[in-house]
């Protein structure tokens, strides 16, 4: 074969990432008030689009084909790419309920107590949304329930409530006690008796002028302030440059116990006040509202309220096409014009996807709808993608950022993706926003003379069929807001002197 230059000619295929192709696939990870929002902008760049009530007049002309075959997306790859579309309108999916093997709920005796409200954190460990409403209490007020029946004296209580109302969200104290005593036009043994008060409420670490000493409050509160401990807070610069052999040999342990206590140190709050709101949630509009079916099963239909239908004014395209005799516009308004049925196409194409979606999250978490959280299934993004065909990646896209609304509440579509934990017959798993509710069941309904410790919590889960490890279930615990069995015995204990 001889050596030398040629040229050759080869034909392949590859699929490019046009910008209309990009915007479609960001378009689904939009809000419906996000979309809003993008319509608006595009209704103010295109003089084609407006907002309809209903669908466009039949009578309206439509443009030559040669705009058509221009501007249409069947064979285009966002069908291909961003989703497969289910529906010819926009009507709700119905779900059948014989399709779902699921039995009927035939009375109030199958809910549970713990299973007929759902208070458990949307993600792992994120507040739930119900833990951000308008009631939630702020952290002062939280504190200042408290300083009543733990004051000695007035005095005392009048210098904790001033402190309470000096600390910051995070729940440090940003002054120095001599400011305080300042203040109040009282000694500084006074003040510091007030600041002992505010550090031994709830949540433990309040109070605190520095990290250190919030993370002393803790270690205290847990029996772990040891001399080694003390060592490792006192030198907690050494520990964020990542000199942890240095730090070892000061605390004078072996690596075992070494990594014993960073755990231990990881598992406390730097910032405990953060857990309390600072004033009313924002409300959460649902861009999907799924209600019940007289023959059992559900409608799963987009929130139209939030979401302005978007037509193509033809009649106006074919004015203007009829005024223009320069080139130049002609070729500016087909360009709006493809814009404008593309954006329509791509908007139609997210509605079906997000229907798509969010139909099978609800069949495959009708427990959860009918029961309670204690039927809610271990779930991924990837056995949704494989029951609707569909790419992994456009399921997260799809449920980022949305809401669904139905008789139980309102939840974020990330939600009802939950991980499993073993069950003691091996056989499944359960969801962990299932084994938190039952732990909050379990602690609820303690006996303020006989608080729960892990151990038992563990004992008392593996009894109602969910293998967990201890620190599984402090883990959980700590998820949804509830503190160790000293810190609760410590709140019964003052619930009962009130």
């Amino acid at each position: 074969m001889a050596l030398g230059p040629r040229l050759d000619l080869r034909q392949s295929q590859s699929l490019v990432m046009t910008p209309q192709l990009q915007q479609a696939i960001k378009l689904l990870a939009l809000s419906n008030l996000e979309i809003e929002a993008f319509i608006g902008e595009a209704i103010d760049s295109n003089p084609l689009l407006e907002v309809g009530d209903g669908a466009p007049a039949a009578s309206d002309p439509a443009p030559d084909e040669i705009e058509l075959r221009r501007t249409t997306l069947e064979s285009s790859p966002v069908d291909q790419l961003v989703s497969e579309g289910r529906a010819e309108d926009d009507r709700p999916l119905d779900i059948d309920r014989t399709a779902l093997d699921v039995e009927r709920d035939t009375g109030d005796g199958d809910r549970g107590d713990w299973g007929a409200e759902l208070r458990g954190p949307a993600g792992e460990d994120g507040p739930g949304i119900d833990e951000r409403g308008a009631g939630e209490p702020s952290l002062s007020e939280h504190l200042e329930a408290q300083i009543g029946p733990m004051a000695s004296d007035p005095v005392q209580a009048f210098i904790a409530r001033h402190i309470v109302g000096q600390l910051d969200d995070a729940g440090y104290l940003p002054i120095s006690l001599r400011e305080v005593a300042a203040e109040l036009g009282v000694d500084e043994d006074l003040a510091e008796r007030g600041l002992q008060l505010v550090q031994s409420l709830d949540p433990t670490g309040v109070g605190a002028r520095s990290l250190a000493e919030c993370l002393i409050l803790q270690a205290r509160e847990a029996d772990r302030y040891d001399p080694c401990m003390a060592r490792l807070l006192d030198n907690l610069d050494l520990l964020a440059r990542g000199e942890l052999p240095r730090l070892k040999r000061m605390c004078g342990v072996d690596d075992e116990d070494f990594a014993e206590m960073l755990a231990e140190l990881r598992g406390y709050d730097p910032k405990p006040g953060l857990k309390f709101g600072s004033g009313g949630g924002e409300p959460v509009t649902p861009d999907i509202l799924v209600t019940p079916r007289g023959d059992g099963g559900w409608d799963v239909a987009i929130n139209q309220a939030t979401l302005p239908r978007l037509i193509v004014n033809r009649s106006y395209y074919v004015e203007m096409r009829g005024a223009c005799d320069d080139k130049a516009a002609r070729g500016w308004l087909s360009d709006k014009l493809a814009d404008a049925n593309w954006l329509v196409k791509a908007l139609d194409q997210r509605q079906k996807t997000i229907l798509k979606v969010a139909s099978e999250l609800v069949t495959q978490q009708d427990g959860f709808f009918r029961h309670g959280v204690s039927n809610l299934k271990p779930l991924t993004l990837r056995q949704v993608a494989e029951a609707i065909s569909m790419h992994e990646s456009t399921v997260s896209r799809v449920t980022s950022n949305k809401y669904l609304h139905c008789t139980r509440g309102t939840f974020e579509l990330k939600y009802f993706f939950t991980s499993g934990v073993g069950a003691v017959d091996g056989e499944g798993g359960a969801s962990a926003e299932a084994v938190k509710a039952a732990i909050r069941q379990l602690i609820d309904a303690e006996d303020a003379k006989a608080i729960l410790s892990d151990d038992t919590l563990v004992d008392l889960l593996k009894e109602r069929g969910f293998e967990l490890a201890r620190r599984t279930v402090a883990k959980y615990r700590e998820a949804i807001g509830l503190g160790s069995s000293v810190q609760r015995r410590r709140q019964k204990a003052l619930a009962g002197m009130r």
